[in-house]
Order: structure tokens, then C-alpha cells, then sequence
């Protein structure tokens, strides 16, 4: 199949100078790429592509990530509440009506975010190592509840010595076997580091890493809403993830018995290691389980 053209676009919103890619015919159903923590819109590039012939992709760069506009912390928050408004005016401001949406790293915390705040709005989810369930959380979390548990300027230096090019490659390779690793293209950590590395968005990246606990009492609200709506959900997996490995996944279970659920051999970044397994997975449940 030929792949589609990925279009890059700017947009105002919330006077925010945006950066978003787009790829499908405009009147397609449209999939809503929120993406995570350190990345950007440039990781559903590929996807985009693979799937443009028959929907609307829309995969926006989040102030201070990528090539959107880094607003002064006066002026934007940088927290996840922040983010999650960011991300439905984004929405209305494309606009779009209805949408699946792809939830994966901090990107599921702001999609379940517009989830609940428009539920009639969602027609299905694509949960892909993103998580929900604190009881389920992988060995890489033990060192980020140490710091939630004493939060003050040693927490915030521990984080800042983490926010490095040296641990931007370690969240991109992450527990990945070699022969899974070496798919990670170099380019992933570099960009990323490139565009991430000035005062300003350092700075304002550890306030976004500080501010993480404050998803946990979202946990219980996000797992009401997929127990109430049941709305139609793919769960697609890299069960090498110390953050999320295969119990996070099929914790989704306790409040989506029937979504089906696909563990590949990658870890966090499956569409860099396993992008022709997850596009069929994705396809089909895009033709036969959501109904736009």
C-alpha cells in the first residue's frame, strides 16, 4: 500500500503558536495523536503515514515540545491540567467532532483527560503502553515515588539529572532486548534533545515531571470512565517497559473485559520497533470496531 503524505501545519490556539501534522482526506474519521514525555509529534510520522489513506491523523506538538511555541510559565502552566485544556481547545480549534483517540505515555493522561470532559465525542481508544493503574506500575516508577514522597529542590535536582541526552536515549531504548534496541534510530533521543535543550524548556519540562503525581487521583476517575462508556478500546503492548510492562496492560482488563489486547515483543516505542504489526492491528479495529 502507498503511503500517504504528511502534512506540517501551524495553528493559534489559546495564542499558542502550534506545530501539528495531519495526513488523511479532511472529511475522514479522524485518530488523535497526543504524544508523551520526551517526545513530539515526529513519533506517529510513520503511522501517520501507514494509515493516511483512509483516515485523519492528526498528531499536534504540545507547547514547549517539538516546534510549537514555549510560553512563558507565566503564561502556560506546564502542568498536566495545563496540558489536558491545551489539548481540547487544540481539538476545537482544528476543529474536530469525533475522534479515536491514541493513548499512549503522558499523551493517555491528556487524551483520558478530553475523554471525560466529552465522552459523546469518543469513538474509541488505542491504549499503548499508557497507564492508569498505580498497583500495576512497573520498577522504573520505584525511583519516581521516592521523589513524590519528598518533593523540595533535592527531588528537583534528581530529576534535572535525568533530563539529560543521556536520558532522553535511556527513555527511548528503555529494557529492550539488543535486537530490538538497535531499531531505536539514534535520531529519536538526538531531535528530541536538540529541541528540548534550552533554560527555558528544561526548566519547564521538570515542572511537567514534578507535577506527575498529580495524575493519581485522576487513576480511579479514568477507570470509572472506561467501566461506565465501554467504549470500543484496542490494547496494543511492548511488555518490555520498566515502566509499563505486561500487568500494566492487562490491568485494562478489570474495567474493559472484552477489549482485545495484543503484546508484541517490543517495549514503550512500538511504532519504531514494530510498526507493520501494530498497523494491521490498528486497521482493522479502525473498519470493524468503532463506529464513526
Amino acid at each position: 500500500m502507498p503511503l500517504a503524505p504528511v502534512h506540517h501545519r501551524r495553528i493559534t490556539v489559546d495564542g499558542i503558536d502550534t506545530f501539528y501534522r495531519e495526513a488523511g482526506p479532511p472529511d475522514a474519521p479522524v485518530l488523535l495523536l497526543p504524544h508523551g514525555y520526551p517526545a513530539s509529534s515526529f513519533v506517529y510520522r510513520n503511522l501517520m503515514a501507514a494509515l493516511g489513506d483512509r483516515w485523519r491523523l492528526v498528531a499536534p506538538d504540545l507547547p514547549g515540545f517539538g516546534y510549537s511555541a514555549t510560553p512563558s510559565a507565566d503564561d502556560f502552566g506546564y502542568t498536566f491540567d495545563a496540558y489536558a485544556t491545551f489539548l481540547q481547545s487544540f481539538v476545537n480549534a482544528i476543529p474536530v467532532e469525533r475522534y479515536v483517540i491514541w493513548l499512549h505515555d503522558y499523551g493517555s493522561q491528556f487524551g483520558f483527560r478530553l475523554a471525560l470532559s466529552n465522552p459523546e465525542r469518543v469513538a474509541g481508544l488505542i491504549i499503548q503502553n499508557g497507564d492508569i493503574y498505580e498497583d500495576a506500575f512497573g520498577p522504573k516508577y520505584d525511583f519516581l515515588k521516592q521523589i513524590w514522597q519528598n518533593p523540595g529542590p533535592d527531588a528537583r535536582r534528581r530529576i534535572a539529572q535525568h533530563v539529560t541526552i543521556e536520558g532522553f536515549e535511556s527513555e527511548f531504548r528503555g529494557e529492550l532486548p539488543d535486537d530490538v534496541a538497535d531499531r531505536i534510530s539514534p535520531d529519536l533521543w538526538t531531535l528530541h534533545w536538540s529541541l528540548m535543550n534550552t533554560p527555558e524548556r528544561l526548566a519547564n519540562l521538570i515542572r511537567l515531571l514534578e507535577d506527575q503525581p498529580s495524575t493519581l487521583e485522576w487513576f480511579p476517575k479514568q477507570q470509572a470512565y472506561l467501566r461506565e462508556h465501554q467504549s470500543p478500546a484496542l490494547i496494543v503492548w511492548g511488555p518490555h517497559d520498566g515502566y509499563m510492562p505486561e500487568t500494566s496492560a492487562r490491568a485494562y482488563h478489570r474495567d474493559l473485559p472484552d477489549a482485545p489486547l495484543h503484546l508484541l515483543d517490543g517495549g514503550h516505542w512500538l511504532l519504531e520497533t514494530h510498526l507493520t504489526e501494530v498497523v494491521p492491528l490498528v486497521e482493522d479495529f479502525l473498519l470493524h470496531g468503532v463506529n464513526i
